[in-house]
């Protein structure tokens, strides 16, 4: 199937970084993009870039862990921008502790953006997909999920959402709906910004660490995620389903 300037897909945590990212390469590729966060005035710099490149975008705020603000912001999407058949679950936060130190708020802020943000997004915007037979999901996972240290919380939130990908493409499949995972290995972000100052580490220090583990020989970057997403939401992969895909500069699963 062509792609569609009609057709409408969702992204959250697109105030900035990865999200932002996605949600301009999907409006590049021809789609009206919902751009969603927790705050709708966060939203505003990633709606103005893709306005300003001919696109269409309209920004609005919901907390993904909250049931009734993620039915009515996919509400608002289909009034506004029309019914959503692409969502890419990219919203995500970090508590990292050991787990000694990790407290029950930490395990459950993450788990509630991650998982259950995922699962409530997924579950509002497939009815959508349903109804047009065709439809695309991307989660995105993580190499944590593989196991970091001080990230018991996180690690086990993206190891979930593989799962959840996994049994999505096989409950949705029937219905034209694709569901695939993008995991990112060391990207150059404001979270990774963050991670850093919060461990007292000089962000160049940081980065040549993580560098030094890297196959490829350089760290990623946002665009490298949504170059990912973007061909899984693409017509060429339509036959890709239920797939975990690191991109990380190098094999790491």
């Amino acid at each position: 199937m062509p792609e569609s300037p009609t057709r409408v897909a969702i992204v959250t945590g697109a105030a900035r970084g990865i999200g932002a990212a996605i949600a301009q390469r999907l409006a590049g590729d021809g789609l009206a993009v919902a751009v969603l966060d927790l705050e709708e005035s966060a939203t505003k710099s990633t709606v103005e870039a893709i306005v300003a490149a001919g696109g269409r975008a309209i920004g609005l705020g919901a907390d993904v862990a909250d049931a009734v603000a993620v039915d009515a912001a996919v509400a608002r999407v289909t009034a506004e921008l029309g019914a959503p058949t692409v969502l890419v679950n990219n919203a995500g936060i970090t508590r990292d502790n050991m787990l000694f130190k990790m407290t029950e708020v930490d395990w459950d802020s993450v788990m509630g953006v991650h998982l259950r943000g995922s699962f409530l997004m997924s579950r509002a915007a497939q009815k959508y997909m349903v109804d047009a037979r065709w439809g695309r999901i991307v989660n995105l996972s993580s190499i944590s999920a593989l196991g970091n240290r001080g990230q018991a919380n996180y690690a086990a939130a993206k190891a979930g959402l593989q799962g959840f990908t996994k049994t999505l493409a096989i409950e949705l499949g029937k219905f034209g709906i694709t569901v695939n995972c993008v995991a990112p290995g060391f990207i150059v972000s404001d979270m990774t910004r963050a991670t850093a100052q919060r461990m007292g580490v000089g962000w160049e220090e940081y980065v040549a660490a993580a560098t030094a583990a890297i196959p490829v020989g350089r760290p990623g970057q946002v665009d490298d995620i949504a170059n990912a997403v973007s061909f899984f939401v693409g017509a060429a992969a339509s036959f890709v389903s239920g797939q975990i895909l690191y991109v990380a500069g190098g094999p790491k699963a």
